[in-house]
């Protein structure tokens, strides 16, 4: 049994569900990261891809030139099923400009210690989109700040830019020691 069981949900926004960059696999994922998020005991995180209006003068914004998840535009809201499945929990919230959040790494790291819990005394859970950017980024960050920690990423609740990247990104996650359901 773990002292600090967390789940973290990547970037279950609309834009990148069945928006700007919303994929049919992404649609598909929504019941099981319901699933999940309804079963999960423990500490639940949300991370927000948040970009702002000048987003495409960024060096993101200039590589995919696809506007996506401006801070307070539908598209940046979590989807609404996901929303009313974290409705009735206590859940803390990342915006990040960027594929991963040091934010949300420091503050984990943060509570272990004001909790006196090691990092072998961990399971950090990942769920989400897109696989093979923000999901694999979060990962490796975590894995790098608990490097005994156990990283776990359930593959059927993430979808990724296309099914190849998706599955490449699971693939190497499973490399670097990151557990993959």
């Amino acid at each position: 049994m773990y002292k600090l069981n967390i789940l973290v949900v990547i970037d279950m926004q609309n834009d990148f569900i069945d928006g700007a960059l919303g994929t049919k696999e992404a649609v598909t994922i929504i019941p099981n990261v319901i699933r999940k998020i309804e079963n999960f005991t423990g500490e639940i995180f949300v991370t927000k891809d948040t970009h702002q209006d000048e987003y495409l003068n960024t060096s993101e914004g200039k590589k995919l030139p696809v506007i996506h998840c401006i801070k307070d535009t539908k598209g940046w809201e979590l989807n609404g099923e996901i929303e009313k499945a974290l409705s009735d929990r206590e859940v803390k919230v990342f915006q990040k400009p960027t594929f991963g959040s040091v934010e949300l790494a420091e503050y984990i790291k943060e509570l272990a210690d004001s909790k006196n819990i090691d990092a072998s005394e961990m399971k950090i859970e990942l769920i989400g989109v897109c696989t093979d950017i923000c999901v694999i980024s979060n990962s490796l960050l975590l894995k790098a700040y608990f490097p005994e920690a156990n990283i776990i990423v359930d593959s059927d609740c993430c979808a990724g830019v296309i099914p190849d990247t998706h599955n490449n990104a699971l693939e190497a996650m499973k490399m670097c020691q990151i557990e993959v359901l």
